[in-house]
């Protein structure tokens, strides 16, 4: 049995649907095993949803309500499905929507409840689209009705360790059905919806694929693969034929946004080959991601990403030169304030950090809890981060000095430096506006 996980643009429309359907029905003529779908929502449905939220508490509950409506009712009739499909859930997230504006607040846990709405209308969406095709078996699923169950932080919940065995458990009922799945959703302990962060669709598809033992995992995009670089700014960027699950991670990480970042995490663990596949071009190979990396001495980077929208932190103290602890006590104010970093390099009195938090009145608190420790805190914003990867830069002499040289021929400053031990990736900070000349350097750089 294989996995096949439908992003939101390649659900986008009835025309994209049905195409993904086509794909579904073309695995089971080729295997004679049903696959398991896992679905996203329709493109821009979250969007809609997360602002009707906001709206909501200032007492607009309709208009946004009738544009998440519209946007479905106008999927059901280009398929000729009947609107009955969508009408309870849709529904339930009005009365929702007027919950919200009476108590004049929405709180993560709610924010995850009105979210989910997109995945659950899109799954019942595409079951009845298989049915009206002749596949009677085929049934929507939530996630967390076959056992996805997570941690309550709301908006990016991970997960529990028991997950697994629960959905192989769930499995067996239902055996011979057409699943489709939401992606993006489960449930906590508590009963409460919860999210595991935007794009979590591929992450959802990697734990059903691990938990079931899957033959592979494919993930269908809008895109032919994983990409040297990002194609709206190289145009002759093109698609990697193989990565390894470790350098898959790290792009992931660093912003490829072809892959959720946990995506790999279950795969790894049991082993399962991940395919990223082009929906409107099937025959083309894509990118398998597997254990082992595919060398190339002659090109030992495989790709170029960056991650946009940046902070940079810089603290400084002479109160760190020789004094135990002082990083500890500074991580633990990092923790308190929820502040995930990315990136660090540290020098004898100071330490510079990245971290994907713009908020300002939480970046103010946190200047002011360390300046107890004390120290001085600088605050950067639009940043970004560039990783340039590959599994054969442990091998190769140079690369660093290569990297640097050709964005400092194209006038790009760079602002912090940083190589992990594994040696399969260096990362560099420069400003928001230096994008498009860092990529092409690099690019043209690596990739001629």
């Amino acid at each position: 049995m294989k996995v096949m996980k439908f992003g939101g643009t390649s659900l986008g429309s009835p025309e994209t649907i049905r195409r993904c359907a086509e794909l579904v029905e073309r695995e089971i003529r080729q295997s004679g095993k049903k696959p398991l779908v896992v679905v996203s929502a329709h493109s821009k449905v979250t969007d809609k949803l997360l602002d009707a939220a906001k709206k909501a508490v200032k007492g607009d509950v309709d208009a946004p309500f009738n544009s998440v409506a519209k946007r479905h009712y106008e999927i059901l009739d280009g398929l000729k499905l009947a609107r009955s499909v969508a009408e309870p859930l849709l529904g339930e997230l009005h009365n929702l929507l007027k919950g919200i504006h009476m108590v004049k607040e929405v709180t993560p846990r709610l924010y995850d409840y009105v979210a989910s709405f997109g995945e659950r209308l899109s799954a019942r969406c595409f079951a009845a689209v298989m049915r009206s095709r002749g596949h009677q078996d085929a049934e929507a699923f939530d996630a967390y009705d076959l056992g996805f169950m997570t941690d309550s932080k709301f908006m990016n919940a991970r997960p529990l360790p028991d997950t697994y065995d629960r959905i192989a458990a769930a499995a067996a009922p239902h055996a011979g059905k057409l699943w489709v799945v939401t992606g993006f959703i489960g449930k906590d302990k508590n009963g409460d919806i919860t999210t595991i962060g935007r794009s979590g669709s591929d992450f959802s598809a990697a734990i059903f694929g691990a938990a079931l033992r899957a033959e592979e995992i494919q993930v269908w995009k809008d895109v032919p693969g994983v990409m040297t670089c990002d194609p709206s700014l190289i145009k002759d960027a093109r698609p990697l034929a193989k990565l390894s699950f470790e350098e898959a991670a790290e792009l992931a990480y660093y912003g490829a946004e072809v892959l959720h970042p946990s995506t790999m995490t279950p795969a790894m663990q049991y082993n399962i080959p991940v395919r990223v596949l082009h929906t409107f071009d099937p025959d083309a190979p894509g990118t398998l991601i597997t254990t082992k990396a595919e060398m190339d001495g002659r090109c030992p980077v495989k790709c170029i990403v960056y991650k946009e929208d940046q902070t940079l932190i810089n603290v400084r103290s002479e109160r760190m030169l020789g004094m135990e602890g002082f990083m500890a006590r500074m991580f633990a104010v990092f923790e308190k304030h929820h502040i995930v970093i990315d990136m660090i390099a540290t020098s004898e009195v100071s330490v510079s950090l990245t971290t994907n938090i713009t908020d300002a009145a939480k970046l103010e608190s946190l200047k002011r809890d360390l300046l107890d420790m004390p120290s001085r805190t600088e605050v950067n914003t639009n940043k970004c981060i560039f990783a340039v990867v590959g599994e054969g830069m442990k091998h190769a002499v140079g690369l660093a000095a290569r990297t640097f040289k050709a964005v400092a021929a194209a006038g790009v400053s760079l602002q912090m430096i940083s190589q992990g031990a594994s040696e399969i990736n260096i990362t560099f900070l420069v400003n928001n506006s230096e994008i498009p000349k860092a990529c092409e350097a690099l690019h043209k750089e690596f990739f001629g």
